[in-house]
């Protein structure tokens, strides 16, 4: 037993011992309102009235939902982010309030981090208030199932470790820490007595590595994933957080063979190619969901809507939007990183920057089922209200912004800061020849045949429409583009007709017209 007043049991949990499984809630998110005030309140005998008063404003509508990839849930279009006031608390906020009034107006995604400082702990704060601690007298676990919760961590070992020029995140400052960690540190945050221990029945629906931005993270997420053994000397991020999802211990890392996570999946700002390898590399059935930075200043940087986000709707992930308003910048914080809760912005949109334009943007990006938002304050006027007017907002059907409606909302946030607001984002480099390109050449019942093969091209502004085949300048073929989602290569058969030698390029067109050639490639005569 745990001393103290928060008192639950722990025990061994068997492998073959599932989740909880969490059902789809009802699209009537009224009748799950009336449920949360009678059940998680009322019945309870717990009173939250101080705290669900707040940004009471006018009745808002039952919110919209999206299904949420392949993970056979139905998520609201707005998320609560684990950032702003969650993390970077000011006196004059209580973080515990925001995160009680998302539940009271429907919202049923819930973002936070083991990076996030206090954020964690806050949800522990709020899921007590609302009986969602498995083991505590009143659990609610059918509001438990009803929302889904997703946490991060920026570790990318779950055993061992070696050095691999520009991989961040091995100890996470504290000597041995290793991924598996994170998850039970989230988990006694949210659930437990915050130092190490949690109930049985905790589980987080999702864990995303957090913040990839090379290719070289992918050597250490991935190693030791095909062939995972306990005797392995090092073990990556992934082959870990598989075995606490699956309740298996092929890293030895898993003594219990706990189920701790549902789902597991990745987060980037930066970097959209190595997110797209991220993906293309998964041929594990590992990655179910994705956390992208979305915002209407996207195309001004090596852009996200042209490039990952295809890659992970064509393979059915969960796509969640976030850096909608670029982490502040699009208002009154500087384009830098926060570290105080004076850069978190309290205010609603601006005269000349709407909030409502940037939310429905990134919510008609093609691919996005939800978009996770901060909330730096709440009101009890509703116009005031962040939490209020961002669900508001994110009331819009995914085609409901058409393209000359979001090129208006491209053109206002290019004047925000001359649109270097993104600067956790990589540079434009505009489009790309395609990757990797190669011949070569086989004789097939006397004839020869040149097989051209190559990688994804990496878009600029408009979207990659095709590629062209060239032999000795003339065009003899044509591949439409579509998202390269593992590792198998573009590949385009030519029979020339002759035996003679040729010269070949590949060529990448757009939308727009734009045209990029890979460098010639020679077959010789046969």
């Amino acid at each position: 037993m745990i001393s103290g007043n928060d008192s639950v049991i722990l025990v061994k949990r068997n492998r073959r011992q599932s989740n909880h499984h969490i059902v789809k809630p009802r699209t009537n998110q009224f009748t799950r309102r009336d449920f949360i005030r009678t059940s998680a309140v009322t019945a309870a005998g717990i009173s939250v009235t101080p705290y669900l008063s707040s940004c009471s404003g006018n009745a808002l509508p039952a919110s919209l939902t999206r299904s949420f990839g392949k993970l056979d849930f139905e998520v609201t279009t707005l998320g609560l982010g684990g950032q702003a006031s969650m993390q970077w608390v000011s006196p004059t906020v209580d973080p515990v309030a925001i995160i009680l009034k998302a539940f009271k107006i429907g919202v049923n995604y819930y973002d936070t981090s083991n990076y996030y400082g206090p954020s964690q702990s806050n949800y522990g704060r709020a899921f007590r208030k609302l009986d969602l601690i498995p083991g505590r007298p009143g659990y609610n676990e059918f509001l438990r199932r009803s929302i889904f919760l997703t946490s991060k961590t920026n570790i990318k070992w779950t055993k061992g470790g070696y050095e691999i020029e520009g991989v961040r995140g091995g100890t996470n400052g504290e000597p041995g820490s290793r991924a598996l960690d994170d998850v039970r540190r989230t988990l006694s945050q949210i659930f437990g007595d915050g130092t190490g221990t949690y109930p049985e029945g905790a589980c987080l629906d999702m864990v995303l590595v957090h913040s990839l931005r090379n290719s070289n993270e992918l050597t250490a997420l991935y190693e030791g994933i095909g062939n995972t053994s306990p005797d392995m000397e090092h073990i990556g991020t992934l082959a870990g957080l598989r075995d606490v999802r699956d309740g298996t211990n092929l890293t030895g890392m898993n003594p219990g063979e706990e189920k701790l996570i549902r789902h597991i999946g990745f987060s980037g700002h930066y970097n959209a190619p190595a997110m797209m390898e991220m993906i293309r590399r998964d041929s594990y059935g590992l990655l179910d969901g994705m956390l992208v930075a979305i915002n209407a200043n996207d195309k001004l940087y090596l852009n996200m809507q042209h490039n990952v986000i295809p890659v992970a709707a064509a393979r059915n992930m969960g796509i969640i939007a976030m850096k909608v308003f670029s982490d502040g910048a699009m208002y009154s914080k500087g384009n830098h990183w926060s570290n105080t809760s004076k850069h978190v912005v309290r205010t609603v949109g601006s005269e000349t920057l709407p909030s409502r334009s940037l939310v429905q943007y990134s919510l008609t990006t093609p691919g996005i089922h939800t978009a996770i938002i901060g909330i730096g304050h709440i009101d009890e006027d509703a116009a005031r209200c962040q939490l209020h007017q961002n669900f508001l907002a994110a009331q819009i059907k995914p085609d409901e912004l058409g393209g000359t409606d979001r090129e208006e909302v491209e053109k206002m946030t290019a004047a925000v800061k001359e649109g270097n607001t993104n600067y956790f984002q990589m540079e434009d480099g505009g489009l790309t020849p395609p990757g990797r390109p190669s011949l070569k050449q086989e004789m097939r019942r006397d004839v020869r045949t040149v097989i051209l093969a190559w990688d994804t091209a990496i878009a600029g502004r408009d979207p990659i429409e095709k590629y062209e085949i060239l032999r000795d300048g003339e065009k003899v073929g044509e591949l439409p583009h579509q998202p390269q989602t593992g590792t198998s290569a573009f590949q385009f058969e030519d029979e020339s007709g002759n035996r003679s030698a040729h010269t070949y390029k590949l060529v990448t067109v757009d939308a727009g017209g734009n045209r990029m050639e890979s460098e010639l490639l020679n077959a010789e005569a046969v």
